[in-house]
């Protein structure tokens, strides 16, 4: 009854106030605590305190916000006004600072738009918050250092810990700590890094959202419960990806789930062309003490096709995933650690493998049906556990006690494979079509059992067959029952059961692609600044054709674009191309002209048949020009590189290091390393310097001079410090502009302090 009472003084609050006319008009620093409509109006304002300029911002109570929203049972219809930070900057990671802070009971916001700020919405130790039609695109996110060639590994995120707000760092649409209740609906985000973080937040319901085209995650939690995430579009949410060359996903991800966070729901969502659809991890608190999880959560009637890596990651934890579509992954499903979790009723098809689980415990992979993987199901085990785990040291770890019950193998080369694994049963008619081998299994005594299929009998009977030559495929799989066998036309022991599907929301949306979307990793096209979003035109190339004799290397680029017309304003460098106006869909091929230039550039103009947007999410109206450009450089670079050893003694070394003879040298034309190991022998893999220098002339401009380091980096030009970074690290890029003609030098020392080890020198035009 007191619900209903309040719902309806809300009401009567907000009629109020649209029948007397009354409208606020924001201003900086401005609190409101009574429902209201605001004036809608463009509003350029930004606090420039020195807590809203900082990169990573974890107090609420230490953040300046432009407006802070307080008190309860509000509601503030915004009418499509929009906050604009950072009016005057236009790289989007320099947006900074807090848009709007909420703190109260039953306060709901509709009708919001914000961009250009770190953090658009921030509400805390609020119950019952609700954002409604609201639109949070384009604000904070980092440029992006790999490129087409090669993945730069600064480009990696860690979600890993977020006690005191680490994730801030990354900046998001909404932030939502330590919220319970939270309604978030009909909200769209695209453009961030991130759309929506939820930390320590239970019982919210999420629904028919549309955050697309970030650069990190659609949706993250950690230490949230109890939560509905349904009916959302979270498609390309992605990084770390260039078709045909490199396949990282760099923890990107759809949805992320981490750190304690159990018994959510998420089902009917799409969460397609993301570094992982789902991605799952039971927390560091977990791998310490090797107690909790993220665990019974649900999975239901989502799409987590066309990821670069998993398209469901679960890992050391216990969770349920039926029904889902997923397609086109690296990995559908990765359940490393994995325990008594359920994968029932997938269809999961054209993956590398199906299912790949090592060291899980007491898992059922049941009534799914594969299709034309390489490999349906894996289990496995390694030799050794990390030492540092206390995961690893309090738990059990075996791969044991699987379960296989009646699914289906089309066209899978492989259907299952099983090495270092106990007790692993395939149960029921599970039906095997188009195999090459139908199981890969080295150690024939692990303990693993048919019962009541096509195959029949112990690993040692079945292993024994296999070894007749003579026999084919299909005459491999009936062969006669040992002596004596059970029935295998007995009830099955394990019943049948229905999916069990949540009911989907009565006003919720179908959130998949539409009709004639594009679909397929081919269609995750990364640009500086995050995923291509089909809204405006790009130059992507596609391939590089190099003959073997003397002849210049031929480029070939799709021109993707909407609707509309495209020409050539004007070339550099270029000695062909096969057209210099049209419409789309083409194919472009570009060759430089001869000799060799250092580059080469084009500038096309597009006029759009309907509105197109900028890269920072600016409406053009049709009919109006719009410039989009491509740009090639091949800087002729020759490095000269030498390794040194210094003692383990020495946590960082000192410049004297570089005084002695090095101990392996070689030479290369670019300078890109990524080292898990020694890098050359004799070499010491966690203490080791390098010292890289090169000549090269360059012709007259503005250049950026990127470096990618872990750990420790010193760059010169012509003898001067530009980027002095001496000391341990995770991999970063430090970056400066120069002005560069003629000859010149570079200098880079470098030192590596353990582990894993990176050094990258990129060279291009500043744009």
């Amino acid at each position: 009854m007191m619900k209903k009472l309040c719902v309806l003084v809300c009401i009567w609050i907000t009629a109020v106030a649209i029948v007397s006319g009354q409208e606020k008009v924001l201003t900086q620093g401005m609190t409101i605590s009574t429902s209201c409509q605001i004036k809608k109006a463009t509003y350029p304002l930004f606090i420039a305190s020195k807590a809203s300029f900082l990169d990573s911002i974890n107090r609420w109570d230490s953040a300046q916000p432009v407006i802070t929203i307080t008190g309860e049972n509000l509601v503030i219809d915004f009418q499509h006004a929009e906050l604009q930070g950072a009016v005057n900057q236009t790289l989007p990671d320099q947006f900074r600072g807090v848009a709007i802070k909420v703190r109260g009971k039953n306060i709901t916001i509709k009708n919001l738009r914000v961009k250009s700020y770190k953090i658009a919405v921030w509400a805390f130790d609020s119950d019952s918050i609700r954002l409604e039609n609201c639109d949070f695109s384009y604000n904070y996110r980092p440029r992006l250092h790999s490129t087409r060639e090669r993945e730069d590994f600064s480009d990696w995120l860690s979600y890993h810990q977020n006690e005191h707000n680490e994730w801030l760092r990354y900046g998001t649409g909404i932030y939502l700590e330590n919220c319970r209740k939270a309604v978030i609906k009909a909200c769209k985000i695209m453009g961030n890094q991130n759309a929506l973080l939820m930390n320590r937040c239970t019982d919210a319901l999420i629904y028919n959202n549309t955050f697309q085209f970030n650069s990190g995650l659609g949706i993250g939690m950690y230490r949230s419960s109890r939560n509905r995430i349904m009916h959302n579009r979270l498609d390309w949410n992605v990084r770390g990806y260039s078709h045909g060359i490199y396949q990282r996903g760099q923890d990107s991800a759809a949805i992320l789930v981490y750190e304690q966070s159990n018994e959510n729901i998420f089902a009917y969502n799409s969460c397609t062309h993301s570094g992982d659809g789902f991605f799952l991890w039971a927390g560091q608190s977990t791998m310490d003490s090797g107690e909790g999880g993220s665990n019974d959560n649900l999975l239901f009637g989502n799409d987590f096709s066309h990821a670069p890596t998993n398209g469901v990651e679960v890992t050391f934890s216990r969770n349920t995933i039926r029904g889902n579509l997923i397609r086109e992954c690296t990995h559908g499903i990765w359940g490393g650690y994995s325990y008594e979790t359920l994968i029932m009723g997938n269809y999961i098809s054209d993956c590398k493998t199906g299912v790949a689980i090592e060291h899980g415990q007491k898992n059922t992979i049941q009534q799914n049906l594969f299709e034309d993987d390489s490999t349906g199901i894996n289990f496995w085990a390694r030799a050794e556990q990390p030492t540092d785990w206390g995961y690893a040291q309090k738990r059990d770890t075996r791969s044991r006690d699987g379960l296989i019950d009646r699914n289906v193998f089309l066209s899978t080369r492989k259907p299952l494979k099983m090495s270092g694994s106990q007790n692993m049963v395939v149960n029921g008619v599970n039906l095997f079509f188009d195999f090459d081998k139908i199981i890969e299994m080295p150690k024939p005594n692990e303990g693993f059992r048919f019962l009541r299929n096509e195959i029949y009998g112990t690993a040692a009977e079945i292993a024994a067959v296999w070894q007749q030559p003579e026999l084919k495929g299909s005459e491999k799989i009936n062969f006669s029952y040992p002596k004596n066998p059970e029935n295998p036309y007995s009830p099955l022991e394990i019943p049948v059961v229905e999916l069990q599907e949540p009911d989907s929301l009565k006003d919720g949306i179908v959130a998949a692609l539409p009709q004639g979307f594009p679909r397929g990793r081919s269609w995750i096209m990364m640009e500086d600044w995050g995923p291509y979003d089909f809204r405006r035109p790009i130059a992507h190339r596609k391939e590089i054709l190099q003959d073997k004799g003397d002849a210049l290397p031929l480029y070939i680029y799709t021109l993707f674009m909407p609707p509309g017309k495209w020409r050539i304003l004007n070339a550099q460098g270029i000695g062909f191309i096969s057209d210099t106006s049209g419409t789309y869909p083409i194919e472009l091929s570009v060759s430089p002209q001869k000799p060799m230039p250092d580059q080469f550039n084009i500038e096309f103009e597009f006029i759009g048949a309907g509105i197109t947007y900028s890269p920072l999410g600016v409406a053009i109206p049709a009919g109006e020009p719009q410039r989009f450009s491509l740009q090639e450089f091949f800087p002729d670079l020759k490095w000269d590189v030498a390794f040194f050893n210094y003692a383990p003694t020495q946590k960082i070394p000192s410049k004297s290091v570089f005084e002695g003879s090095p101990i392996a040298q070689k030479q290369t034309k670019d300078l890109y390393f990524a080292w898990w190991d020694k890098p050359a022998e004799g070499v010491d893999p966690d203490h080791f310097a390098t010292l890289a220098t090169a000549s090269f002339e360059i012709s007259a401009g503005d250049y950026l001079l990127e470096l990618s380091s872990d750990d420790g980096v010193i760059l010169y030009l012509d003898g001067k410090k530009l980027i002095d970074h001496w000391n341990i690290h995770e991999p970063e890029t430090d970056q400066v502009t120069v002005r560069l003609g003629g000859k010149h030098q570079i200098r880079i020392e470098h030192f590596e302090g353990g582990g894993f080890s990176t050094l990258d020198f990129r060279i291009r035009p500043a744009k």
